[in-house]
């Protein structure tokens, strides 16, 4: 950045949400998984989250599954999976490693006898990690957090298809959208995430959600947005976003109904 650039600096306050917000008793459904090759374990653990889910008043569909291949070839999407690392066959950690490859939005929680599996865990970027026995104080304890966690992240969401196959991406985790010809990235936390769309499709879907199309080839959630000139933006994560010339005004206008709660 040279000296003659002025910068202007913001501190988003307000979140983006178009969907009521998930709270103890007042919950949209939880979809959970449990993946353990023990039938009896499994069914316990199952049996167990059902029952402080219940005392939360938060109503919850709840899938057992027997194999990380089992849990993998599953067509349900699920907001929060329970995982034991030591399974024959294919593992709790690498089945964690593969569902992260086709979505990063699932609150992983952990489940083995050992401690020695910590460290890898924070690679797939685990929720928690829970060591057996699991008294029920720190069961229910972690799936407050996890209800606390998804009340924090915006429901707003996009469907997007790629090899016929649907994915669901929350907005929240989108820091902007690339347009390449018929191509689109999206850019998010996650990484890369490339599909066919129409532009003029995808404007529509995020009216009034807190994107704003500052070029041509860019959508940028304003989230993210930390100091801006004319010429351009920089993201939280430090990636630099052109403005084109004509946009600029309506970026500031958009930038300060956000601000204000307004978007």
């Amino acid at each position: 950045m040279t000296g003659k650039e002025t910068w202007s600096h913001f501190v988003p306050i307000y979140h983006i949400s178009s969907k009521p917000s998930v709270s103890e008793g007042s919950i949209n459904m939880l979809w959970i998984a449990v993946c353990d090759d023990e039938v009896m374990e499994c069914s316990r653990m199952a049996a167990r989250i059902r029952g402080i889910l219940d005392e939360m008043n938060a109503p919850c569909t709840i899938r057992q599954f027997y194999s990380g291949r089992e849990l993998l070839q599953s067509p349900e999407t699920f907001d929060i999976i329970f995982l034991d690392i030591i399974m024959g066959g294919m593992d709790g950690m690498r089945t964690a490693q593969l569902v992260r490859e086709r979505a990063y939005d699932k609150l992983l929680v952990f489940i083995s006898a050992s401690r020695d599996y910590v460290f890898d865990a924070y690679d797939v970027e685990a929720f928690q990690y829970l060591v057996k026995p699991i008294e029920d104080k720190k069961l229910k304890k972690v799936l407050q957090k996890a209800v606390r966690k998804m009340e924090e992240r915006s429901q707003a969401f996009i469907l997007v298809s790629r090899d016929r196959q649907k994915r669901k991406l929350f907005l929240d985790d989108i820091y902007y959208f690339e347009i390449r010809g018929r191509m689109i990235d999206i850019h998010g936390t996650g990484g890369v995430f490339s599909y066919y769309e129409q532009i003029g499709i995808l404007e529509r879907e995020l009216q009034g959600k807190g994107f704003f199309r500052c070029h041509k080839s860019y959508l940028v959630n304003l989230k993210y947005v930390d100091v801006y000139n004319r010429q351009e933006l920089v993201l939280d994560n430090g990636e630099r976003i052109a403005i084109a010339k004509r946009r600029y005004e309506a970026f500031c206008e958009e930038i300060l109904k956000y601000m204000r709660g307004m978007v």
